[in-house]
């Protein structure tokens, strides 16, 4: 069973990288096979699959379908390029670092669903490109959710069984988060130099325009704001208030759809189904190598081989955490590696660094490859809806290098702090 799990994962990935097969089929296919070879049953493969996750996404979706016919997004993105005066770079840098503060207090994918329509909207404006604004919008959200213990899954299931705060998260992932945020501005002005850095530029547009032109429906923007804002309080102390972020994300969405006096059909038709579909699927696929003890072993076999060094287990915990988590969901090996790391403690191993190299690897790694993070996947498949697709290769190309350089001062900075 453990070998048909792993064909099925390897192929299913090949099939995403070729680009030959849609994603959603590729993960589909391979969610069934395992059911029909018996890996799993029905019922267990529907168990692995993250609902809350889907239920965020769908919530989310919905809700920013229905805010969108307010115009909300139009004015917003006018509003900001006229700021800075339509310039394409100073952009770029005001939408990293907004994504990347959102995302630290929001899920990532809120984030990029909120930001996303803003950003295509100003390229659109300036006709250029908005590919380069979007994929350092990827990358910024994964960089901001690995900063705060709410950022990120890995770092809400850490923070429980470590007890860690708030705070700690702040004082540890969050300061490697700054350092790797100055590394993306500088490197992101290198990669795109050319496509931000337009001869000729007509910002006449963007400055003639009235952003207040842009709000079709104020009644349902002025609701639209006061659910956000509600969504994002709700995000915050969701685990205070013991209610799943699901929960808010669909409840929100729901109210939207009562009050908003907008059409229900055109809201739910936005929302990106195959997306969706992909995410249950990959779910799934991945349950296969849990289901058969895969990930478990290759957690195992890190610990085993780091046994007695702690300081050679904090960087293979870093680096294993973040090239796996590139091509796996970060949530199940980092659940299988969290029981592991009480057991060194229990044993009288001062595992706190080992936390920290857990979260930075599994967060950062999320931008290795277009299926790293949740975020990664939905906005490029609404870029690719707007006409400006971002493929498996392409994405490739600018996420892994910049996961590499920032998961290598993350080392720096935990070999410095705990190392040295």
């Amino acid at each position: 069973m453990e070998v048909i799990a792993i064909v099925v994962f390897v192929v299913v990935i090949g099939l995403i990288m070729s680009e030959k097969v849609h994603r959603a089929a590729a993960a589909l296919a391979g969610a069934v096979v395992l059911v029909f070879t018996g890996v799993m049953s029905g019922e267990k493969a529907l168990s692995y699959i993250d609902f809350n996750t889907i239920g965020v996404l769908v919530g989310m979706m919905t809700l920013v379908a229905v805010i969108r016919q307010s115009g909300l997004f139009e004015y917003v993105a006018i509003k900001a390029a006229k700021v800075v005066h339509g310039d394409p770079w100073k952009i770029m840098i005001a939408f990293i670092l907004i994504t990347a503060i959102l995302s630290g207090i929001l899920d990532n994918v809120t984030t990029v669903l909120l930001v996303g329509p803003m950003t295509i909207a100003i390229a659109k404006m300036l006709e250029i490109n908005p590919v380069p604004f979007l994929m350092t919008q990827i990358l910024a959200s994964n960089v901001g959710g690995t900063a705060t213990l709410i950022g990120d899954p890995p770092n809400i299931m850490i923070g429980s069984a470590a007890k860690l705060s708030f705070m700690d998260f702040l004082e540890n992932t969050g300061f490697a988060v700054v350092l790797v945020i100055v590394f993306m501005i500088i490197t992101m002005r290198f990669e795109y130099k050319k496509e931000i850095e337009v001869e000729g530029l007509d910002t006449s547009k963007i400055m003639n325009l009235d952003p207040n032109k842009s709000i079709t429906d104020r009644p349902l923007l002025i609701k639209g704001v006061v659910v956000i804002c509600l969504v994002i309080l709700g995000f915050i102390f969701h685990d205070r208030l013991g209610i799943e972020s699901s929960v808010i994300a669909l409840a929100a969405a729901a109210i939207m759809l009562i009050i908003g006096g907008t059409s229900v059909e055109n809201a739910i038709q936005d929302v990106e189904w195959t997306t969706i579909a992909f995410f249950m699927s990959l779910f799934v696929v991945v349950g296969g190598l849990t289901e058969t003890g895969v990930i478990k072993q290759m957690a195992a076999v890190v610990i085993e081989k780091t046994e007695g060094h702690p300081v050679m287990m904090m960087l293979i915990l870093l680096w294993a955490s973040a090239i796996l988590s590139s091509f796996l969901d970060n949530i199940p090996f980092v659940a299988t590696l969290i029981p592991l790391v009480l057991a060194l403690k229990a044993d009288g191993m001062d595992v706190e660094p080992l936390w920290w190299a857990i979260s930075l690897g599994a967060c950062l790694g999320g931008n290795g490859t277009m299926i790293g993070a949740s975020a990664n996947v939905v906005l490029s498949d609404i870029s690719t809806k707007h006409g400006y697709p971002i493929t498996f290769k392409s994405y490739l190309r600018v996420g892994m290098p910049f996961m590499l350089g920032s998961v290598a001062i993350s080392m720096v900075f935990l070999l410095v702090k705990y190392g040295m």
